[in-house]
């Protein structure tokens, strides 16, 4: 886990992006233990109000220079509607950085990069950071039609092998996001895979990578309520490096993790050869 701090972060620009908005914040200290995949937590409501939980998002960029950290926020209730209207000069309650982050490859090699509607929060940073090791990158983004995606001209920016797919055919290609991975891991060569995105996709981009014999890294997107390790509700049941099948927390030893560990047909069960399931009695079965 990153070593987080936690400030009243300012609110320096709110910018509006397809469904989206990026949130510009001056974090004094945070940018330097950022690096591509850890992810921030905010609260919302105030110290009044029933929202109780933080809400956790990924860290799209971090200027160690300028201070900054900024953050993509999807409205998907009433506590990312606050925050989406946060205004220029507004002070909110950060801790960052959280969670493991992306692994490097030890030197220069072709990474595929696909992301599903925001998934692509995440990836660009990555796919700076592996240029900068002399490798390559191609992107893959898709959503369900074009005002979901993001990062497209960013991605065009960082790469000319920049595929875009979405399921109602409004931009680029028409299909899901996965549709074309097989094919594009073949023609740029891709030596590693790295996804973010809703946790179907991540299952079938798993898959799809296995089966081309490629290394395949996920920052999966499972429900947080702390966001640090306490409350146990974001496991994930994984495969250790020692073959024992286990319950790991995707805010402490992820959110990213081997595509290939993850039991994805396990998800929201306890299997029975799960380290520690005979004392859970079944639970979940």
């Amino acid at each position: 886990m990153a070593n987080p701090l936690q400030l009243r972060a300012e609110v320096l620009a709110n910018h509006v992006e397809g469904e989206y908005r990026r949130l510009v914040l001056r974090a004094p200290g945070v940018p330097e233990r950022v690096r591509p995949g850890h992810f921030a937590t905010l609260a919302v409501g105030g110290p009044n109000s029933a929202l109780l939980l933080r809400r956790p998002f990924a860290i799209h960029r971090a200027d160690p220079r300028a201070g900054t950290v900024e953050l993509v926020v999807a409205v998907r209730g009433a506590g990312s509607a606050e925050l989406a209207d946060s205004r220029p000069g507004e002070l909110l309650d950060l801790i960052a950085p959280l969670g493991t982050p992306f692994p490097l490859p030890e030197g220069p090699a072709t990474a595929l990069l696909v992301a599903g509607g925001y998934g692509a929060v995440p990836l660009l940073a990555l796919g700076e950071a592996v240029l900068r090791r002399g490798g390559q990158v191609g992107v893959i983004l898709g959503a369900a039609r074009a005002d979901r995606l993001y990062g497209v001209e960013q991605a065009r920016a960082l790469t000319r092998d920049v595929l875009v797919v979405t399921e109602d055919g409004s931009l680029g290609m028409t299909g899901r996001v996965t549709d074309p991975l097989a094919q594009a891991i073949r023609a740029i060569d891709a030596t590693v895979v790295y996804g973010c995105g809703p946790m179907p996709m991540l299952r079938e981009l798993s898959r799809i990578a296995l089966d081309a014999g490629v290394r395949c890294q996920v920052a999966v997107e499972e429900a947080m309520a702390c966001g640090t390790g306490i409350c146990m509700t974001c496991v994930l049941p994984v495969v250790g490096e020692d073959g024992v099948s286990r319950f790991v927390r995707s805010c402490t030893e992820g959110p990213v993790f081997d595509g290939g560990r993850v039991r994805w047909d396990d998800r929201g069960r306890v299997p029975d050869d799960l380290e520690g399931a005979a004392a859970m009695g079944g639970a979940g079965r």
